[in-house]
């Protein structure tokens, strides 16, 4: 089995910055390193060349070539220019150094620059561990030509080069390391507010915080990600809000079916019942549980991205069956009566019956909890669709509570005794709106309160 090998990175977006600073900054030493050192040997040997040229000029002046012949012409303290200087007349050699052998490599060297009769210049191989660089420069005169030959060691040359590489390499080093350091530091001081931004992100989302980080002040790329957080920090609040308001929907809407099946279950249990009684009992749960199941499906279909399914898709549904059911099964307490006035008796809605259940149950449950002694259910075709008013003869919403009654959560009395949680009004109201309708509150109705369910018509 192979495994295939891949180059580890680093995990940090600070270690892969400073690793791209350090890669590029290290191709471009390189790339300076060999081109720098190419400059100096280059100068270097250019030094050489013409300190060989000027060996050789002085070299010049002791080559007579003005006789009938070539000659080399003694002066005085003559040992400093015959160092490493070969003096030839066409191929016979007039002069060479004292130390170098006639057959010797160097001799040989000098002597093939002499025949080529040009003033060149070329290294020649090594002298036992040494390089050695020879220059020639020819001469003529009526005796004939001659050519001077001179070598120069390039050891010094050789070492100051070696030196320079040692030292741009240390430098390199030093530049590599200081490079790779400051990136870092600077990649983290960059970063520093970012870490900042997504800590404050990931704590302001788990509370749903209003917090929020603006722009002002920030540098261009830290505002654009202020911006980008912000609005996701926008959604999170609002699934959150969603969540939580599905979540006292759904417990507000069950209460009902499950305290009748609580009820029907102490009543069934306190003494032994008949077959027809224990029948009952089971229709009634029955019954609730298919209520609970109508308002999970209605409450989650509308929760479910606003996407309309069988409980919210617009149908024709008679409303006066549905009110109906509706009223009877309200509960109200003694002394109190419910009734439903329809004049059209195939008035229709366009909504589902799921649906114009959930919207007209919690406007009953409060009609019949503040109700002194009638609640009113009319129902009417109006230009634009269906309206459905429910109206009771209880005290009426106190007109400083009239501008929160659709608020999530607000009651006008906390303390009026009854179990209500302030959230049946506002879901009838998105309910309704969710479908083009529309639920309010009647100001002009005395006594008591009105509501008013406008649907579309069927």
């Amino acid at each position: 089995m192979t495994r295939s090998w891949r180059r580890p990175a680093p995990r940090t977006l600070r270690g892969r910055l400073s690793l791209v600073a350090l890669t590029t900054a290290a191709l471009l030493m390189a790339v300076l390193t060999v081109v720098f050192n190419v400059v100096v040997e280059r100068h270097l040997r250019h030094q050489a060349d013409d300190e060989l040229h000027t060996r050789a000029a002085a070299v010049a002046t002791t080559v007579d070539t003005g006789g009938r012949r070539v000659r080399v012409v003694e002066t005085v303290n003559d040992g400093l220019l015959d160092a490493n200087a070969w003096i030839y007349s066409g191929t016979r050699l007039l002069e060479k150094p004292p130390t170098a052998p006639a057959d010797g490599a160097l001799t040989r060297a000098a002597g093939r620059l002499a025949a080529d009769g040009r003033a060149l210049c070329t290294t020649a191989g090594p002298e036992g561990s040494r390089h050695v660089r020879m220059c020639s420069r020819p001469l003529s005169g009526p005796g004939g030509a001659a050519v001077v030959v001179t070598a120069l060691d390039l050891a010094p040359y050789r070492n100051s080069a070696r030196t320079l590489l040692l030292g741009s390499l240390v430098l390199d080093a030093v530049v590599l390391t200081c490079t790779y350091a400051l990136t870092r530091l600077a990649v983290g001081r960059a970063l520093r507010p970012v870490r900042t931004m997504t800590d404050q992100a990931t704590e302001w989302s788990a509370a749903g915080s209003d917090e929020r980080f603006g722009s002002t002040g920030q540098p261009a790329e830290l505002a654009r990600l202020g911006a980008s957080l912000d609005g996701l920090l926008d959604r999170v609040r609002t699934v959150l809000r969603h969540e939580r308001q599905l979540t006292g929907e759904l417990s507000h809407e069950l209460r009902t079916p499950l305290t009748r099946i609580v009820v029907e279950l102490d009543w069934w249990r306190a003494r032994p019942r008949s077959d027809a009684e224990t029948r009952a009992t089971h229709d009634v749960i029955a019954e609730a549980a298919r209520s609970m199941r109508a308002i999970c499906d209605t409450l989650l279909s509308d929760a479910r991205d606003g996407a309309p399914d069988a409980a919210t898709t617009p149908g024709a549904t008679a409303v006066l069956p549905v009110l109906s059911r509706l009223v009877e099964g309200l509960g109200v307490r003694a002394g109190v009566r419910a009734v439903v006035e329809a004049a059209d008796p195939e008035l229709a809605a366009g909504v589902a019956p799921a649906l114009l259940e959930r919207i007209v149950s919690p406007l009953l449950a409060n009609a019949g909890r503040y109700a002194g002694s009638t609640v009113t259910v009319t129902a009417r075709r109006t230009s634009g669709g269906v309206r459905i008013g429910v109206a009771d003869d209880g005290p009426g919403v106190p007109e400083a509570f009239t501008g929160e009654l659709f608020q999530p959560g607000r009651r006008a009395d906390p303390d009026d005794g009854h179990d209500g949680a302030g959230l049946g009004l506002p879901l009838a109201r998105r309910l309704a709106r969710a479908v083009g309708g529309e639920v309010s509150h009647d100001p002009g109705h005395a006594p008591g309160a009105r509501f008013l369910a406008d649907l579309p018509a069927g």
